[in-house]
């Protein structure tokens, strides 16, 4: 066989595309100039963001300054084609590259999907097997945002395990809220651990580096105040401490 009868025999390559940052740099709004960047070019375009980000809308993507864009919620990745249908999700396959092309001119009424954009990527468990599944079997360009770090600047969900099979990887920043400096991680305004607390301006702000160390300290504190408190409802002590924390925490989010 020779080369040329190969090639018309691959079946086209799909595609992975990450943007990464911290909170309010813009990931979502990136996210959509992308999609209207593919929507021109004359091809079909499905958005998938988390069930559990109900913040905007919940069948709608929702940007921090209001854009929107109507998508698919869903609590997992797996779930999409079936949600989709198979015939919408699936191009009509050949051995022959020019028949397959030939083939979907000739479908009609059904929105054959060529690009999935993924919003808030981390809270998806299954998103490097959808990814690389979609990109490398089904011929599917993936468009992934989705913050890279937690609040503690560690690995938030599957985000940094699509890196390796990326074919793009766009590092967005911010501006930080205390000093106007470039915005590279996320602090959370509030004592809470728990890795996933889904919130906006009023629990996290993005800050430069020395303010995240400062913040970090800051916080710290606050949490174990509470802890050795122990706040109990006929507390009024311990009820004192807390507020005075929070008047400490306010000072600080607010006049550095």
């Amino acid at each position: 066989m020779s080369l040329s009868s190969m090639d018309r025999r691959c079946k086209p390559a799909g595609e992975i595309h990450v943007i990464v940052g911290p909170m309010f740099a813009g990931k979502t709004t990136a996210l959509l100039r992308r999609i209207k960047s593919e929507s021109n070019s004359g091809r079909n375009v499905a958005m998938i963001k988390s069930s559990k980000d109900t913040r905007y809308a919940n069948d709608s993507l929702v940007t921090h300054d209001g854009l929107k864009f109507p998508c698919w919620a869903l609590p997992d990745l797996s779930s999409f084609q079936h949600k989709l249908g198979d015939d919408a999700y699936l191009k009509i396959l050949s051995t022959d590259f020019m028949s397959w092309k030939m083939l979907e001119t000739h479908v009609t009424g059904l929105l054959l999907i060529d690009v999935i954009c993924i919003d808030e990527a981390q809270f998806f468990d299954d998103l490097y097997d959808f990814c690389c599944k979609a990109a490398d079997h089904d011929e599917k360009t993936i468009i992934v945002a989705g913050l890279d770090g937690d609040y503690l600047r560690r690995s938030f969900g599957s985000v940094l395990d699509i890196i390796p099979p990326a074919d793009t990887i766009t590092k967005l920043t911010a501006r930080s809220e205390l000093c106007g400096k470039r915005a590279f991680f996320t602090l959370r305004k509030t004592v809470g651990t728990q890795t996933e607390l889904i919130g906006g301006s009023d629990v996290y702000m993005p800050v430069c580096r020395q303010h995240y160390i400062n913040g970090q300290v800051v916080m710290e504190a606050a949490r174990s105040v509470l802890e050795s408190c122990k706040v109990q409802p006929d507390s009024h002590a311990d009820f004192a401490a807390v507020a005075n924390i929070y008047v400490i925490l306010d000072f600080y989010f607010i006049a550095i």
